[in-house]
C-alpha cells in the first residue's frame, strides 16, 4: 500500500520534470547562440560552458523522468512493487551525482558572467520572456537585470526542489517506522539530499564571491585570475593577513590556488605543492612551497585560525581531486592534508633545477621519492629523491652535440651527486661500470671502448676523483699489449709490466706515462734484456742481453730510421748455457707489485659496508644491479629505464642474509653456505668473488696468458681467499653486533689459513681454474712435452716388459702364467694389470680442488696397495724402492696430460698444514715419478736391440 508521502513525491517530479522542460525551452536554447560561434576567445569560453550546462541539464531531466516513473510503477502496482524499487532510494548516488554536475555547471557559467553576456546579445528576448519566467520563479519583476533573470530560472527551481526531496524523505521515513526493510535506504536519501543543500549552498556562495571579486580586479590580476574553474575561498579584505619575506597587497585563496597580489604582479602557488607547517607562532603560520616559504601573519589568533583552517581543508580539497561533499572541511579524511603527495612543477629559480620540471612524488615542498626530472636542453633524471635532490638509483640522459647521441647514466646518487656503483654509457660507445664518489669515477671500475672504436682500449681497476689512480690494468688493443701495474693522475706511473702479443714481457718503473730508470725485458724465446727502452719498448741506451745459449752482449744500443736496431758492445761466448728450467720460469711483478695492495680499490668498498653495520639502503649501491641483457641495457638508454635485478628479490634484504650466516655457523653447515653464497652474484660474497673474477680475467686471460705472470697469478688468488674469508668474518661480526653478541676473538695465523685453504680456496678456485692453469700449462709446457713423449714411448711395452723395464720384482706383478701364445697372453693382460689404481689417478684431471686431487692420489697408492696385498695374499705395506716403479707403472697407464702443470699447481695451492705429511709424501712421490718419466726417452735410446721399440710385439 502506498503513503501519501509517495503521491506527493510522485507530484513533486511531475512539477520539476516539467519545470526543467520549460527552463530548458524558455532560458537555455535562447541563451545558445546560433551559428556562427563567438570570434573573441571569452566568447567562446562561454559558450562551451552553456553547452556543458545544457547537457548537465538534459541528463538531469533524464534522470528525473527514470525516478518519475519508477514512482508511477509503484503506485500501480503497490502490492508487488516495493519500496526499493524507487529510483530515489535504491540508486539515491546516481541522482546525487546528477544534481552535483548540475550544479557545478551552474556556477562555472555564474563565475565568469555567462548568463549575463549571453543575455545581453539577445536583451530584446529577455524583455519579452517576463511574464513566462515569472511564472518558473517567485521575486523576478519587471524592473530586474536582464542577466538576473535567467540565472534565477537555472537554479530557483532546482534549490526548491532538492528542499522539498528532503522534507518528503523524511515525512516518509517517519511513516514506515525504525523496522521496515527500507528504512536503510530512506536515512541513506535523507542524508545524501540532506548534505546537497548545503553543498548547493556553498557552491552558490563560492560563485557570488568568486563573480564580484572580478569587479575589484584591474589590468593584468583580472586577466590572469578570471577563469571558470577558480572559486574564492577567502580574501585578504575580508580577514586581513600579511606575508613575509614577499609583501603582498592582496592574499586571494582560491578552491585550487594561492594567490599573492603585488601591483600588476600576480604569484600563483598550485595548492598540490603546498604544505601548511603545523608549527605556529602566536598569530603567525608558515607555508612551504617547492622555492619558497612564507610566513602568514594575522592581526589577532582567530584571523590566524580562519586562514590556516582554510588553507588546510583548500590543499587537502585539491589532493583528492575533486570538491568536499557536503561541504569544505566536512569530509571523512583527516583535517591534515598528506605530508607526501604527487604533482608536477617547473623550477624557476636560479640554480641547477632552473626551468627543470619535476614530475614524482613531494614531501614538505621538495621532491621526496621517485620522480622524473626534465630540462628544456634535453637533460633528464628518472629515479628517487630525497629532500630535493636525487638519492638512491637513477638513471640519467645527457644530450650531446651531436644529434640523436646522449650519455646515459645508471648509477646510485648521494646527496644529487652520483655515489656508488653505476653503468654509463658514453655518446661515443665506451661504457663504464663501477663506482662514483661525488659526481666522478671512485674506486673500482672498468671502462671499456665501443666494439668499433678505432682504438680499443679496457681499462679495469681503480679510480680517483675521475682520474686512473692507484692499481689496474689496461688492454691497448691498437698496439696489442697490455699494461699491468700502477696509475696515477690518469698516467702510467711507478712499477709495472707489460705483455704483448708476440710474447715479449717488459718490468720497470713508469713516470707520467713513460718509462725510466733501467728495466727487464724478456723476449718469447727467452731472451733476457736488462736496461733502458723508449715507450715501445725498443731498446735503447745502455744494456745486457742473455741468449738462452747463455751468450751475453753488453753495451749500447740503439735504433734509427730505416736501420733496424743497432748495437756497440760485447758478446761474451764462454758462458756455460743456463738451466732451461730457470730461463722459462722467470716470474715478472711478484716483488715490485705486493699482492696485498693490488686490489684495494675491490676490497674496500666491501669493508666499508661492514664497518658501516651492512645498511640495507647502501645494499643495491654497493652490490650493484644486474641489467638482464645487453639489449635491456641500451634500451635503457632511449625509454630512461632500467629493468634491473635488486639484491633483495634473489637473495632477501641484509637482515636475512645476516640471519641466515648466523644459523649456518656449524662447520658441517658453513661449507653449504659459503657455497651457495659465493654462487649468487647479488650476495656480498659472490659479489665480491664475481668482482675478483673479473679482475683475473682482465689480468690474465688474452694477451695476460703469458707464462712469466704465473707467480703473480697464484699469489693473487691465495690473497682473494684471504680476503673473502674476512669479508665472511666481518659479515658474521656485524650479525652477531645485531643480536648484541660479540665474536669470539681474532683468528691466529694458523687458524685462518686452515679456514682459508681448506674451506674457501676448493669453493673459489673453480672461478680462477681456467685462465690459472693456463699460466701452469704455458710455464711447463717444455717440461710435459718431454714427459709426453716418454709416455708415448712407454705405451709401447706390454704390461710385463714394461714391469720388468721399469724394475718391479716379479712377486709384485698381479698376472697368471696362461697356457697361451705369447701375443695372445700379452692381449690379455695388458689393461688389466693395476687397472683399479690407472682408473683412480685418472681422476686427478676432473676435479680443481687441490685436496681433492691429492685425496686420489692417496686413494690411488691405496689400489696398488691392495692390489698387491691381494697377489701376495696378505697385508703389504710397500716400501719407496717398491712403491716408485709401480706408481711409474701406473702414471704412465694413465697417460695423464698436462701432469707437470697438475703437479705444480697442486703444490703451490695445496695446504701448508699437509707439508711434510701423508699427502706431501705422495705428491713428492709423484714428482719423481713426472722426472723419471722425462728422462725415458734416453733411457730407451741407451737399451740393447731386443728391446727396440720396433720389437716390442
Amino acid at each position: 500500500m502506498c503513503n501519501p508521502e509517495e503521491a506527493a513525491l510522485l507530484r513533486l517530479e511531475e512539477v520539476f520534470s516539467a519545470t526543467l522542460a520549460r527552463v530548458n525551452s524558455y532560458v537555455l536554447q535562447p541563451l545558445l547562440p546560433a551559428a556562427p560561434e563567438p570570434s573573441d576567445p571569452w566568447g567562446r569560453e562561454c559558450l562551451r560552458l552553456l553547452q556543458q550546462l545544457h547537457k548537465s541539464s538534459q541528463q538531469l531531466w533524464e534522470v528525473t523522468e527514470e525516478s518519475l516513473h519508477s514512482l508511477q510503477e509503484r503506485l500501480r502496482h503497490p502490492d508487488s512493487t516495493g519500496l526499493e524499487s524507487l529510483l530515489l532510494l535504491r540508486d539515491a548516488d546516481r541522482v546525487l551525482q546528477a544534481h552535483i554536475e548540475y550544479i557545478e555547471s551552474y556556477t562555472s557559467c555564474m563565475v565568469v558572467q555567462a548568463f549575463q553576456k549571453a543575455a545581453k546579445r539577445r536583451s530584446e528576448y529577455w524583455r519579452g520572456q517576463r511574464k513566462a519566467l515569472r511564472q518558473l520563479l517567485s521575486g523576478v519583476s519587471s524592473e530586474g537585470s536582464v542577466g538576473a533573470s535567467p540565472g534565477q530560472a537555472l537554479h530557483q527551481p532546482l534549490t526548491h526542489h532538492v528542499q522539498q526531496y528532503v522534507l518528503l524523505l523524511l515525512s516518509l521515513g517517519d511513516t514506515i517506522g525504525e523496522h521496515h526493510p527500507t528504512q536503510e535506504l530512506v536515512v541513506n536519501a535523507v542524508t545524501l539530499f540532506g548534505n546537497l543543500q548545503s553543498f548547493m549552498k556553498q557552491a552558490l556562495d563560492q560563485a557570488a564571491a568568486t563573480q564580484a571579486l572580478w569587479h575589484t580586479l584591474r589590468g593584468r590580476p583580472r586577466d590572469v585570475l578570471c577563469t571558470p574553474a577558480h572559486r574564492l575561498l577567502q580574501d585578504s579584505q575580508d580577514v586581513p593577513v600579511t606575508v613575509a619575506p614577499l609583501r603582498a597587497e592582496r592574499v586571494l585563496l582560491f578552491d585550487d590556488a594561492l594567490v599573492l597580489l603585488q601591483g600588476h604582479n600576480v604569484h600563483t602557488f598550485d595548492l598540490k605543492l603546498v604544505w601548511v607547517d603545523p608549527e605556529q607562532d602566536g598569530c603567525t603560520f608558515h607555508l612551504l612551497t617547492p622555492e619558497e616559504q612564507f610566513s602568514f601573519c594575522a592581526k589577532d589568533s582567530q584571523g590566524q585560525a580562519v586562514w590556516q583552517w582554510k588553507v588546510t581543508q583548500a590543499v587537502r580539497q585539491v589532493l583528492r581531486g575533486k570538491k568536499d561533499f557536503p561541504v569544505l572541511g566536512a569530509g571523512l579524511e583527516p583535517s591534515q592534508p598528506p605530508a607526501c603527495r604527487c604533482a608536477e612543477y617547473t623550477f624557476r629559480a636560479e640554480g641547477r633545477l632552473c626551468q627543470a620540471t619535476y614530475e614524482g612524488e613531494w614531501c614538505r615542498a621538495r621532491p621526496h621519492g621517485k620522480g622524473t626530472l626534465k630540462w628544456p636542453d634535453g637533460r633528464n633524471h628518472v629515479g628517487n629523491f630525497c629532500q630535493g635532490l636525487e638519492h638512491g638509483f637513477g638513471i640519467r640522459l645527457l644530450p650531446q652535440a651531436s644529434e640523436d647521441r646522449f650519455d646515459c647514466y645508471k648509477c646510485h646518487w648521494r646527496e644529487g651527486s652520483m655515489c656508488g656503483y653505476g653503468i654509463c654509457e658514453y655518446s661515443t660507445d665506451e661504457v663504464y661500470k663501477g663506482y662514483f664518489q661525488e659526481g666522478l669515477r671512485h674506486g673500482f671500475g672498468v671502462l671499456e671502448s665501443g666494439p668499433q672504436a678505432p682504438q680499443p682500449f679496457r681499462y679495469t681497476g681503480h679510480w680517483e676523483r675521475g682520474q686512473r689512480s692507484g692499481y689496474g690494468i689496461e688492454e691497448d688493443g691498437d698496439r696489442g699489449e697490455r699494461y699491468i701495474g700502477m696509475w696515477q693522475a690518469g698516467q702510467r706511473h711507478g712499477p709495472g709490466v707489460v705483455v704483448t702479443q708476440a710474447g715479449v714481457c717488459y718490468q720497470g718503473t713508469f713516470q707520467a706515462d713513460k718509462t725510466v730508470g733501467p728495466g727487464i725485458l724478456l723476449s718469447e724465446d727467452d731472451s733476457l734484456y736488462e736496461g733502458t727502452f723508449t715507450r715501445d719498448l725498443t731498446l735503447m741506451g745502455k744494456g745486457k742481453v742473455t741468449f738462452p745459449n747463455g751468450f751475453t752482449l753488453e753495451g749500447s744500443f740503439g735504433s734509427g730510421a730505416g736501420r733496424g736496431l743497432h748495437t756497440q758492445g760485447v758478446l761474451d761466448t764462454a758462458a756455460l748455457p743456463p738451466d732451461p728450467s730457470s730461463t722459462c720460469k722467470r716470474q715478472l711483478g711478484v716483488g715490485a707489485l705486493p699482492v696485498e695492495s693490488r686490489w684495494q680499490g675491490v676490497y674496500r668498498p666491501f669493508r666499508d659496508f661492514v664497518c658501516a653495520g651492512c645498511p640495507r639502503d647502501l645494499q643495491e649501491a654497493l652490490l650493484g644491479f644486474d641489467v638482464q641483457s645487453s639489449r635491456e641495457l641500451r634500451r635503457s638508454q632511449d625509454y630512461l629505464c632500467c629493468e634491473r635485478t635488486h639484491p633483495e628479490d634473489s637473495v632477501g634484504s641484509m637482515e636475512d642474509i645476516l640471519e641466515e650466516l648466523l644459523q649456518h655457523r656449524e662447520p658441517k653447515a658453513l661449507q653449504p653456505y659459503l657455497r651457495k653464497a659465493l654462487s649468487n652474484s647479488l650476495h656480498p660474497l659472490g659479489k665480491l668473488l664475481r668482482t675478483l673474477m673479473l679482475t683475473f680475467q682482465a689480468t690474465y686471460a688474452g694477451v695476460g696468458a703469458n707464462k712469466h705472470l704465473q707467480e703473480l697469478a697464484q699469489e693473487e688468488v691465495k690473497q682473494h681467499a684471504r680476503e673473502l674469508w674476512a669479508a665472511y668474518r666481518g659479515l658474521l661480526r656485524v650479525a652477531l653486533q645485531r643480536k648484541g653478541q660479540a665474536l669470539e676473538e681474532d683468528e691466529d695465523t694458523e687458524t685462518r689459513d686452515l679456514q682459508v685453504h681448506g674451506l674457501v680456496l676448493p669453493l673459489m678456485l673453480p672461478s680462477f681454474y681456467s685462465e690459472l692453469f693456463t699460466l701452469y700449462l704455458l710455464l711447463h709446457e717444455r717440461e710435459d712435452s718431454f714427459y709426453s713423449q716418454g709416455i708415448a714411448n712407454l705405451s709401447l711395452f706390454p704390461d710385463t716388459q714394461l714391469l720388468e723395464f721399469l724394475d718391479v720384482q716379479k712377486h709384485l706383478w698381479p698376472l697368471k702364467d696362461l697356457t697361451l701364445t705369447s701375443n695372445q697372453r700379452y692381449s690379455l693382460v695388458r689393461d688389466k694389470c693395476f687397472l683399479s689404481a690407472t682408473e683412480c689417478l685418472q681422476k686427478i684431471m676432473t676435479t680443481v680442488d687441490p685436496r681433492e686431487k691429492l685425496e686420489v692420489l692417496e686413494r690411488t697408492y691405496g689400489e696398488i696397495e691392495g692390489t698387491v696385498s691381494r697377489v701376495l695374499g696378505r697385508e703389504y705395506k710397500l716400501p719407496m724402492d717398491d712403491l716408485l716403479p709401480l706408481l711409474i707403472y701406473v702414471v704412465s697407464r694413465a697417460r695423464i696430460q698436462h701432469l707437470g702443470a697438475e703437479i705444480h699447481l697442486i703444490r703451490d695451492m695445496m695446504d701448508p698444514n699437509h707439508t711434510g705429511g701423508l699427502y706431501d709424501f705422495l705428491l713428492t712421490a709423484l714428482e719423481s715419478c713426472y722426472e723419471h718419466i722425462q728422462k725415458e726417452d734416453m733411457r730407451l735410446h741407451r737399451l740393447p736391440g731386443h728391446w727396440h721399440s720396433r720389437e716390442l710385439w
